[in-house]
């Protein structure tokens, strides 16, 4: 059994008073969904005329906001999108889905809520087997309702070599007022965590040093191929990538994710999304201090077609408690069937609470984007 000291303690506490009070966690759901808003944005067009692979179809970019005018703090508490056709219909055009991705500009948003973590500027990522986020009740991300966003979506085909398809993304963001919430929201923030394999360099541990000793510092994994041009470095000169490619059979990919947590304190993770492609099997958050498995996702694949049917989400209350002190893997496991190399990826989207979020001071009247002062 894990041992948390005066953090677990401290977890059992809360979850206690969380089981003493149903009700309210009752009263808290009913009540957002009696009250929640959704901000709804329409892709373009996008042409299906052949095969695409992930993160290879046709995709867009396009500048949106919740609201506009009066500036004003809003909790996001879910996030979906599907692809529809012409009449709007997304029955079995889910394996058209790629992903959607919603992003805010980082640095900026630090400075207007002042706070003191890392903000990652993307919000949500939904792809396929995982295409609707919900918040446990009472939980969601603090934003300004005219907060300056950008969403990306594509589309992508596995299956069919000959077709002729219009399609576009539908997305929806579920927000509420905080003028209008009776009880204390509490605020989340997204910490990514993602498979990688080695390019470049001298071991396949990501941020952790060469010449280290120990358990944890040796090489756990051979080098990849890259399915993509985008790369990562960390600080030894080694070079990455998120997207890689699977040979045929059982792959096992293992990757230290203490320096994409930048867990300065302990913390907890109420929500977790997970991204990854056909042929995926499961994907662990792996505690190699206490040699536990935090949470595991597993991964339905499609039968008789190339594709996801679904990926598994963890979303509670009392949440899972991640130590600042111990060492964090990602390890996926992809099963490729085919006789074919196949492309995947592996990320964990955590949704953290932030104890410390204050809200900021917001003029009277403003009708544009605010600096929050602590």
């Amino acid at each position: 059994m894990r041992s948390f000291g005066a953090f677990g303690a401290l977890l059992v506490a809360a979850a206690a008073a969380a089981a003493s009070l149903p009700a309210a966690r009752s009263l808290s759901a009913s009540w957002i969904a009696a009250h929640e808003r959704t901000a709804e944005f329409l892709s373009p067009y996008y042409d299906v005329d052949r095969i695409y692979r992930s993160m290879k179809g046709p995709r867009s970019t396009e500048p949106v906001s919740l609201e506009g005018g009066r500036t004003e703090l809003v909790w996001i508490t879910g996030y979906s999108a599907d692809v529809v056709g012409d009449f709007g219909d997304p029955s079995g055009l889910e394996q058209f889905m790629c992903h959607s991705n919603l992003d805010l500009d980082a640095a900026a948003y630090a400075r207007r809520f002042a706070v003191d973590h890392p903000v990652s500027g993307r919000l949500f990522t939904v792809s396929q087997g995982q295409m609707d986020l919900e918040f446990p009740p009472g939980f969601g991300i603090p934003i300004l309702s005219n907060e300056p966003l950008s969403l990306t979506t594509q589309v992508l085909n596995l299956n069919y070599e000959r077709c002729d398809l219009r399609l576009r993304h539908r997305t929806r963001v579920r927000y509420v007022r905080d003028r209008d919430v009776p009880f204390p929201m509490r605020p989340l923030y997204e910490r990514a965590v993602y498979g990688l394999k080695l390019l470049e360099g001298v071991d396949g541990r990501y941020g952790m040093d060469p010449d280290a000793r120990g358990e944890h510092a040796a090489a756990s994994c051979l080098p990849g191929r890259n399915a993509d041009t985008f790369q990562y470095r960390d600080t030894y000169g080694r070079v990455f990538t998120g997207h890689w490619i699977v040979p045929p059979g059982r792959e096992v990919n293992r990757t230290p994710v203490d320096a994409m947590l930048a867990l300065t304190k302990d913390a907890v993770v109420h929500y977790i999304a997970v991204h990854m492609h056909p042929f995926a099997r499961s994907l662990d958050l792996w505690d190699a201090t206490d040699r536990c498995i935090v949470w595991r996702a597993e991964a339905r694949n499609s039968a008789g077609r190339i594709g996801l049917d679904r990926v598994d989400t963890y979303s509670s209350a009392a949440g899972l408690p991640l130590s600042a002190g111990h060492h964090h893997e990602l390890v996926s496991v992809y099963d490729n069937t085919t006789a074919q190399p196949q492309d995947s990826m592996a990320v964990m989207y955590l949704y953290i609470e932030d104890p410390d979020f204050r809200k900021p001071a917001i003029p009277p009247g403003a009708e544009g984007p605010v600096l929050a002062a602590r």
